[in-house]
């Protein structure tokens, strides 16, 4: 069977841990961001975790699959 390439897109978006857990960043940071509550902005500062089977299929897309 050929080889899985690796997914430039998903380099960048996703890093994962050393505990094997997948980082990622939040929504809504980009535009708009004046009537966004202060509490909103200020979470989405915040990185969140990939949880699931999305997880392992973010780890294989990233390459970092044991």
């Amino acid at each position: 069977m050929p080889k899985q390439k690796n997914s430039s897109a998903a380099k960048k978006r996703f890093k994962v841990m050393a505990s094997g857990k997948v980082k990622r960043g939040r929504q809504n940071r980009r535009h708009l961001l004046i009537r966004k509550e202060t509490a909103t902005k200020r979470n989405s500062r915040r990185a969140a975790y990939v949880e699931g089977k999305q997880a392992n299929t973010i780890k294989q897309l990233v390459g970092n699959q044991d």
